[in-house]
C-alpha cells in the first residue's frame, strides 16, 4: 500500500475517534441533565391578616338580667323603729340599648374606656313581712347605665376582656294592698355602684365584632324614703340591691383597614 494511503487512513481514524468521544459525552450530559428535578416556580405565600382592635366604636346590645333586692323598714311616721325585714325578691327581665367606646391596642393587649346606656323590664315582688293588712312591695328597674375601663388580650380576631367602673340604675319602689292593688306607698331614685364584667368578642369582619358579656352590679343598701300619700303615713327604709346581667352585642368599628403581616 502506498505510504500516503496509510497516513490519510490513519488520519481519519484520529477524526473518528474525537468525533465519537463528543457525541457520546453530549450524550451522557444530556442524559444526566434528564435525571436532575426540574426548578419549580410557586407564588409567595399571602400575607396573613391580623385583626386591629383599636378605634372608636359604637354599638347595640340586648339581654336579660335580674335584681335581687331586700328590704327593712326603720322608719315610720318619721320616728324610728326596729328595723324589720319586710322580705326580698328577684326583678326580672330582658334589657336592650347601646354603648360606644374607643379602644387601645399594644402587640397583643388591649385598653379601652366604654359608656353603656340600657332601657331595662326588670320587675319583681314579695309579701310585706312586717305589716298586720296583707300587702306587697314591688321594684321595677326600667335604666341602667355602666362608665367602665377595660383590659383584655387578643388572639388576632379574638378579644377577651374584663371590665370594671360605675353603674347607675333607676329604681322604682311601691306597697299596695294585696287584695286590692290598691298603692299607698311609692318612690323613686337613681342609685350609684359599682360594675365588674367579663366578655368574649369575635371580629368577624374589618370593621364589625359581636360579643357575649357578663356583668354583676354591685348597688350597696340604701334608705329610700316613701313619702306621706291619702293612704299612709310616711316611712323609710334600708333597700339593698345587686344586679347580674347578660347581652349580646354587636359593635362597628371606625379607623383604618385591617393589618397585614409580612
Amino acid at each position: 500500500m502506498p505510504k500516503n494511503v496509510t497516513a490519510f487512513g490513519g488520519f481519519e481514524m484520529r477524526l473518528f475517534a474525537t468525533v465519537g468521544a463528543a457525541v457520546l459525552s453530549l450524550v451522557a450530559g444530556a442524559a444526566v441533565a434528564a435525571d436532575l428535578p426540574a426548578k419549580i416556580y410557586t407564588k409567595a405565600p399571602p400575607l396573613a391578616p391580623i385583626y386591629d382592635w383599636s378605634g372608636f366604636y359604637i354599638g347595640l346590645n340586648a339581654g336579660a338580667a335580674s335584681s335581687h333586692k331586700c328590704w327593712t323598714i326603720f322608719s315610720n311616721a318619721g320616728l324610728a323603729v326596729a328595723p324589720a325585714a319586710e322580705g326580698c325578691h328577684d326583678a326580672t327581665g330582658g334589657l336592650a340599648g347601646g354603648q360606644l367606646g374607643y379602644r387601645w391596642q399594644f402587640a397583643s393587649w388591649v385598653f379601652g374606656l366604654e359608656a353603656q346606656g340600657d332601657w331595662a323590664g326588670l320587675k319583681g315582688s314579695n309579701a310585706n313581712q312586717a305589716v298586720l293588712i296583707p300587702a306587697t312591695n314591688a321594684t321595677r328597674i326600667d335604666a341602667i347605665g355602666l362608665f367602665t375601663g377595660h383590659i383584655g388580650y387578643a388572639w388576632n380576631n379574638v378579644l377577651w376582656y374584663v371590665k370594671g367602673g360605675a353603674a347607675v340604675t333607676n329604681d322604682r319602689y311601691s306597697t299596695f294592698f294585696t287584695a286590692t292593688n290598691v298603692t299607698y306607698n311609692e318612690a323613686r331614685e337613681s342609685r350609684w355602684g359599682g360594675v365588674v364584667g367579663t366578655g368574649i368578642e369575635f371580629g368577624f369582619a374589618p370593621n364589625w365584632s359581636v360579643a357575649l358579656e357578663y356583668d354583676h352590679l354591685f348597688m350597696g343598701s340604701k334608705d329610700v324614703t316613701f313619702p306621706v300619700s291619702a293612704l299612709a303615713v310616711t316611712r323609710s327604709d334600708h333597700i339593698r340591691q345587686d344586679v347580674d346581667m347578660g347581652t349580646v352585642r354587636v359593635n362597628y368599628r371606625f379607623g383604618g383597614p385591617v393589618l397585614a403581616k409580612y
